[in-house]
């Protein structure tokens, strides 16, 4: 009798969890079930490392009006809005706790498809074997016999001095060196709809 109880319990209990995760007033796209344009950098399925995408999302193609972009550090979302309207969900992986993404509002002053950094990457030797991995060259003394060979930061799209929108690596927190790191789709999607002038705002 303890042991049917028992088992009501559980399946009441699941129920109850399905529907406060899953509740009828929820958008589908932030279900953590949906996965977006083929599950996004991380692609589908279980596995280890930085968590599923499960944020980032785009419905702009059809969309008129002017861009812009609206970028919430505590959240590390950006927000696409084509004419006030928003259009798209980004996940992001912006500066850390030292090297920390700018506050304010800016323009998109660049954009370059096949970007490379100038300032981080990897000394490699003559071959192309990695020697020295993630070096800053104005802090990490070249070893003999390399060089460096810059980090790809493909659709950057810069707003001020060294900083800008790119893909890049998400490991589900602030993570990079100043810049705002995006799944590579929506970087596609967010460099294919702005221009340079376009105002990007970057708040806590």
């Amino acid at each position: 009798m303890q042991r049917l109880l028992l088992h009501f319990l559980q399946t009441v209990l699941s129920l109850a969890l399905i529907l406060l995760v899953t509740g009828c007033g929820e958008d589908p796209r932030f279900s953590g079930n949906t996965s977006y344009i083929g599950g996004g950098i991380y692609g589908g399925g279980e596995q280890a490392g930085p968590p599923r995408d499960t944020v980032s999302y785009w419905d702009g193609d059809q969309a008129s009006g002017s861009p812009s972009i609206k970028i919430s550090l505590g959240e590390q979302r950006a927000y696409f809005y084509k004419g006030g309207i928003l259009v798209g969900v980004s996940q992001l992986s912006t500066g850390r706790e030292g090297l920390n993404t700018p506050i304010g509002s800016f323009k998109i002053t660049q954009k370059d498809k096949d970007h490379v950094s100038s300032l981080f990457g990897d000394y490699v030797d003559a071959s192309g074997k990695v020697v020295v991995p993630n070096v800053d060259i104005k802090k990490d003394p070249k070893p003999p016999g390399t060089h460096f060979q810059g980090t790809p930061m493909p659709y950057f799209m810069r707003i001020v001095s060294g900083t800008g929108l790119h893909a890049g690596y998400l490991p589900g927190y602030p993570a990079s060196h100043g810049c705002i790191r995006m799944p590579e789709f929506m970087a596609e999607d967010f460099f294919r709809s702005v221009s340079v002038g376009t105002p990007v705002t970057i708040t806590n």
